[in-house]
């Protein structure tokens, strides 16, 4: 049990990472506890990265969810999850950084089409009001 609240105490993580521990522990997506919750997927995330914290009554939804304390999630105190295997551990975070950096790309290559539809709108413009 000590090595459990060492791994998830205050000052080693944050509640972010206790969050996205329980998420994982409970197997489930980002869109899966955003959909039990109902929330964002992006307001999850910006708890799962620390921008931000829910309410109170979230809080006690999300512990009951992800079957946790909230006093786990708050500071690592109390009835939480076990410290993860390093194996496993190492190749969840591969998987992870992977669908991360996937979903990152197609984001990029998104947003370089919208930048090329842009830039062709304004040199359209920037023409029509040359020869005016």
């Amino acid at each position: 049990m000590a090595e459990n609240e060492d791994w998830y105490a205050s000052d080693v993580a944050t509640f972010g990472d206790r969050v996205a521990a329980a998420r994982e522990n409970a197997d489930m997506t980002h869109a899966a506890l955003a959909k039990r919750l109902g929330i964002k997927q992006s307001t999850l995330r910006g708890w799962e990265d620390d921008l931000s914290e829910p309410r109170a009554n979230r809080l006690a939804t999300l512990a009951g969810v992800l079957g946790v304390s909230m006093m786990w999630l708050i500071n690592g105190e109390g009835d939480g999850i076990d410290a993860p295997d390093d194996a496993q551990t190492s190749d969840d975070n591969i998987k992870e950084a992977l669908i991360e950096l996937r979903d990152m790309r197609a984001d990029m290559l998104k947003r370089a089409e919208q930048m090329g539809r842009l830039e062709k709108k304004l040199r359209r413009i920037f023409k029509g009001n040359t020869h005016g």
